[in-house]
């Protein structure tokens, strides 16, 4: 990933934010057939080794398990993210020298990935990932809800995924690079928007109290 510096971000716990805030992320893998990438939850153990590890799963119909990986694997989490239109920017008033952009987290996980079979690692995994996203309803499911002997065929139907973290890569690109009179009307302009997204991003450009 390519991280001006004005964008980088190597605050280990900021990284471990968007990690847990993503819903989905994208595990991609080089072979000797090309690249292979599938959207999967993944989960961040931090307390084992240097980094932490994650794991997840993919259906064992997915070839992507069977494909020797040559190197390491990449995870990428995606946080929050919105387009930028030049009309928020004071400067534009003054020069017109203004284009679009776009704001946007994005974190790059990379290590060696191992795939495992095993019906206990596979339990633990998804009773560890189940829990995560249930865990802010109201009424939550558990894994333990269903028949011993479905989740058991359900576990058989899929393989465990988990990938010892050797570096992260972070970037955080939210108007940094921008005067404050801009960023100002970036905070504001995405405020009032319509889209959800948007508003989300907001309170994430800095600008001066």
């Amino acid at each position: 990933m390519y991280v001006p510096p004005a964008f980088k971000d190597d605050d280990l716990e900021s990284i471990r934010a968007t990690i847990r805030a993503a819903r989905l992320a994208n595990l991609v893998t080089a072979t000797a057939d090309g690249p292979i990438a599938t959207p999967l939850p993944l989960f961040l153990e931090e307390s084992e080794g240097e980094q932490g590890v994650l794991y997840g799963h993919v259906a064992k119909a997915n070839p992507q398990w069977r494909s020797a990986p040559i190197g390491e694997a990449l995870a990428i989490f995606m946080g929050p993210e919105a387009y930028i239109t030049p009309s928020w920017y004071a400067t534009k008033q003054e020069a017109g020298k203004v284009v679009p952009t776009w704001n946007y987290i994005s974190v790059h996980a990379y290590g060696p990935v191992e795939f495992f079979q095993e019906a206990e690692r596979l339990l633990e995994v998804v009773t560890r990932l189940t829990s995560i996203h249930e865990k802010s309803r109201e009424t939550s499911w558990a894994v333990s809800d269903a028949p011993a002997d479905f989740i058991g065929s359900q576990l058989r139907a899929i393989v465990g995924v988990r990938i010892p973290v050797t570096r992260f890569e972070g970037k955080r690109k939210m108007s940094q690079n921008r005067p404050e009179a801009d960023r100002i009307g970036v905070a504001a302009g995405l405020a009032a928007s319509e889209k959800p997204r948007d508003r989300e991003v907001a309170p994430l450009i800095r600008v001066r109290a």
